[in-house]
């Protein structure tokens, strides 16, 4: 086998802990070492974007986009399935896809052997494992894996108020805005029922934008089908709204989801 030179990659999500993980990376091992890495799902909200060039531009490296070049629904349409809280083939296609394209890529073009840093707390070691098995098994050679907000740092470091106090950069706003993540600018069909009421109280108009995808699907496919589901069946996105329109918004806040996240939250 060749041997080749390791790069540390820090899988970038527009998020606080993958920006300060990314950031101690480049101080351990050097700019010329690094690379911060970005799926685009072109749903990103604007903000995410300010957010990463400004981070990029702090730590002092360029960021690496790939993009599969379709959006979501697109996948959806292509794959006559719509991505749901169970099964996101979305992600599959824009986010772990490409990810693996581009790791293949640095060993067979680059002769580099990539190291990948994530983002995930010690509240999520489930992910981490799951990520580490993945790794270790879909690439064509295992590929070493590190979560630093786990391993290293200490427990109680706060990443947010380092990076807006110290660096002086706004976080992204929906983390002001009270969403748990920033996937695809609020529209990810993985986010429940509590996400969703979420979404139709800040932002309505995005509300609106994935209701009609979900309504093109269903009747262009003429399949009952939806990324909600209740009582084991579907449960479509203007169902939802009605009831949240007749029953009042509040509750629905309140309704805390159990929804597995997928590899896009931040």
């Amino acid at each position: 086998m060749t041997l080749r030179r390791p790069v540390h990659v820090a899988m970038f999500s527009g998020g606080a802990a993958s920006a300060y993980v990314a950031y101690n990376m480049v101080q351990t091992h050097g700019k010329d070492n690094c690379i911060l890495f970005f799926t685009n799902t072109l749903w990103e909200d604007e903000d995410n974007y300010r957010f990463m060039n400004e981070i990029s531009d702090y730590i002092g490296v360029d960021i690496t986009y790939r993009t599969d070049g379709r959006t979501p629904e697109e996948v959806f349409i292509d794959d006559r399935f719509l991505g749901n809280s169970r099964l996101a083939k979305c992600s599959e296609e824009l986010k772990v896809r490409q990810t693996l394209i581009f790791l293949e890529e640095l060993r067979d073009q680059e002769k580099l052997e990539p190291i990948l840093y994530f983002g995930i707390g010690p509240h999520e070691k489930h992910r981490a494992e799951n990520l580490t098995k993945f790794y270790e098994h879909y690439p064509l050679e295992p590929i070493e894996t590190r979560f630093p907000m786990i391993d290293t740092f200490i427990k109680d470091m706060n990443v947010k108020k380092i990076i807006q106090e110290d660096w002086g950069i706004k976080l992204p706003r929906m983390y002001d805005l009270g969403f748990s993540h920033a996937n695809c600018g609020g529209r990810c069909v993985r986010g429940g029922y509590e996400h969703y009421a979420q979404l139709y109280k800040i932002w309505p108009n995005q509300y609106q934008l994935q209701e009609e995808m979900e309504e093109r699907f269903r009747e262009n496919f003429e399949k009952d089908v939806s990324i909600l589901k209740k009582d084991g069946g579907p449960f479509t996105l203007r169902q939802y709204r009605e009831q949240m329109d007749r029953e009042g918004i509040t509750k629905f806040l309140k309704q805390k989801d159990d929804t597995v996240p997928c590899v896009c939250t931040i």
